[in-house]
């Protein structure tokens, strides 16, 4: 059955190195389980439904990766437009969460629709380069400044806006404690580095009195405080349009970075042969409305997928193990519900440095294609937005391009976002 399914012979691969695979990839995304609840329930979402809607979109998200397009790579709420929507768009801009679910929900309609069309080809073919690599890079900043906020490592100053916290306060240092416990690991190439180093800090608080332990076992929450509450209605308001315009850019860039980097060392996208691409990006646009509908921010593909294709995945019998187990995680909520905020910090913050490596793709030598690069970046995490940094360097981007003289280079995309986030900032401000 399993052959017939996922093609396993003919892919190279059996069901124990698939299966193998599978724990892998799990292992070194799983920590999103603690870390999504953690950064939603910030805007006033239940966490125990939070968690439960984290572990089903990401079962669900890997289950039709595995029977759609049959590729090896998990999916799950992505890191950067959870914290976009919790940050941004619901304590920044005053948004409800529920309108924030339905941008989401919108988005992912938006996304299912370019895919089919092919339209999405065609944007991400007109994106420059160096924006792309600067939008990775921005984020990372962006996780960074919120890591760091929450474990009370930088704190907020009347003088100079921001200033170190105290750092003999049990949060910080617990905070710095995970932080290397995760990069020595990590380093070490040790399996699921950034879970341990989570559940390292969470048992030392407790042992320590820090923390309440609150069990690990138990039967999943309801799912009812998130099920189906998004207000599509409210998202449709104008000041929503370069909200859902963010989700969409990410999201596209997102899954296509991923999708193509973890199939290519995979061996699933050979020169001049059809592949399962598409198949792939219909199953990342299906789970993103479908997580919005149990309640979280949008799903996507996990580049820690590249962990499992190390450990010999190569079909979708690996998204599989993945989504089985993310179903299986429904039944530790108490240990969830323990893990606190200086736990997952570290986390964050290690993801940020990271997503910091896609600077060094950007060539610092063409001012036209560097400062638009630099703005992207540098505006995300001063403005507290991903949108802001779009905003500006896509702005940017075609001023200097048409002003020095490379006007025919610019595409017809960039110009498209640049005019859109132009329109945004000139007739709805705010």
């Amino acid at each position: 059955m399993l052959e017939k399914l996922f093609q396993l012979r003919e892919h190279g691969t059996n069901a124990r190195t698939e299966i193998v695979a599978g724990l892998t990839t799990f292992l070194t995304m799983s920590y999103i389980i603690f870390v999504n609840p953690n950064i939603l329930s910030s805007t006033g979402m239940d966490r125990d439904a939070v968690f439960v809607a984290t572990c089903l979109a990401a079962a669900l998200g890997s289950l039709i990766m595995a029977l759609v397009a049959n590729w090896p790579i998990g999916m799950a709420p992505g890191m950067g437009l959870n914290a976009f929507f919790a940050f941004t768009v619901v304590k920044t801009m005053g948004y409800t969460w529920e309108q924030a679910l339905g941008a989401v929900f919108i988005s992912g309609v938006i996304f299912l629709v370019l895919t089919i069309t092919g339209v999405r080809a065609w944007l991400i073919k007109g994106i420059p380069h160096s924006l792309r690599s600067a939008i990775a890079a921005g984020i990372g900043l962006f996780l960074a400044i919120i890591a760091l906020s929450s474990a009370k490592i930088v704190v907020p100053h009347p003088a100079t806006m921001v200033t170190l916290g105290d750092l003999r306060e049990p949060g910080p240092l617990f905070a710095i404690l995970g932080f290397f416990v995760i990069a020595v690991l990590d380093a070490l190439r040790v399996r699921g580095a950034i879970l341990i180093g989570i559940l390292v800090v969470t048992l030392l608080s407790m042992a320590t009195g820090h923390n309440e332990f609150h069990g690990v076992f138990s039967t999943p929450p309801s799912l009812a405080p998130t099920f189906m509450q998004l207000d599509i209605l409210g998202a449709l308001h104008t000041g929503f349009v370069h909200v859902i315009l963010v989700f969409v850019l990410v999201e596209v860039f997102d899954a296509t970075g991923t999708l193509m980097g973890v199939a290519k060392r995979a061996g699933l996208v050979p020169e001049g042969r059809p592949n399962r691409l598409g198949r792939a990006l219909f199953a990342d646009s299906t789970a993103i409305v479908a997580g919005s509908m149990l309640g979280t921010s949008s799903t996507t593909a996990y580049v820690e997928s590249a962990s499992g294709v190390q450990a010999g995945g190569r079909t979708g019998l690996t998204a599989l193990v993945v989504a089985l187990l993310f179903l299986a995680a429904l039944f530790i909520s108490p240990l969830a519900g323990s893990v606190p905020a200086y736990a997952t910090a570290p986390a964050l913050l290690y993801v940020a440095g990271l997503m910091m490596r896609e600077l060094i793709d950007i060539d610092w030598n063409d001012i036209s294609e560097a400062t638009p690069a630099a703005l992207t970046t540098l505006v995300m995490p001063f403005t507290y937005s991903i949108a802001n940094g779009l905003a500006f360097g896509f702005i940017s981007y075609v001023v200097l391009k048409t002003f020095t003289g490379h006007f025919r280079t610019i595409h017809a995309a960039t110009w498209l976002v640049a005019a859109l986030f132009v329109i945004r900032y000139a007739f709805f401000p705010g």
